[in-house]
């Protein structure tokens, strides 16, 4: 695993130990950041089942301004501030280790907005909709904003949730996709 373009471009990234974390391909990444960017003048970003914070550091090396990373497992938060890190972005990171659910809550009372939303949960994860749902109600997303959602191949997501619209879906053989949702 490793960043792929930009300020960190060949930057080796740790990998979250044991089987708990999925992490995305760099195959997969490259092919989402071109469907997104593929690079950014500013901006802020939620990576929210950060993983190994792959995505978010991605982001932050391609030019975002700022990520919020949130995951449940210990010891993907710590290998999430390691991986910060060894990309020098702890200036432009924060981490937190908490359930999504409770994560959105909290980051809806702090009058939050971000321009880029990761959503990349374990396929076991069947609330994706939900998530979505409470990303458009809370007000999270910036009105020009993307939500980026990596999800199992064969799952389809609604194509309007709440005001937010599937506006791109691409699928990566039988076992992943990405769907992209934006206001109208």
């Amino acid at each position: 695993m490793r960043v792929i373009a930009g300020k960190c471009k060949g930057r080796p990234l740790k990998a979250v130990p044991g089987m708990t974390t999925r992490p995305t391909t760099d195959k997969i990444k490259e092919s989402l950041f071109n469907m997104i960017g593929p690079f950014f003048e500013g901006g802020n970003g939620l990576d929210l089942f950060g993983g190994s914070g792959g995505l978010g550091i991605e982001a932050l090396s391609r030019g975002l301004d700022k990520v919020i990373f949130v995951d449940y497992d210990r010891k993907a938060v710590g290998v999430i501030k390691d991986n910060i890190k060894t990309c020098g972005f702890e200036e432009k990171s924060e981490v937190y280790c908490n359930d999504a659910n409770r994560a959105l809550k909290a980051l809806i009372k702090r009058g939050l907005q971000f321009t880029h939303i990761f959503l990349d949960p374990p396929y076991k994860h069947k609330d994706l909709p939900k998530l979505i749902e409470v990303i458009d109600i809370g007000g999270l997303l910036t009105e020009d904003g993307v939500i980026i959602a990596e999800h199992e191949g064969d799952l389809e997501l609604p194509s309007n949730i709440g005001r937010l619209r599937l506006v791109r879906r691409e699928r990566y053989g039988s076992t992943t996709a990405i769907s992209l949702f934006k206001y109208e």
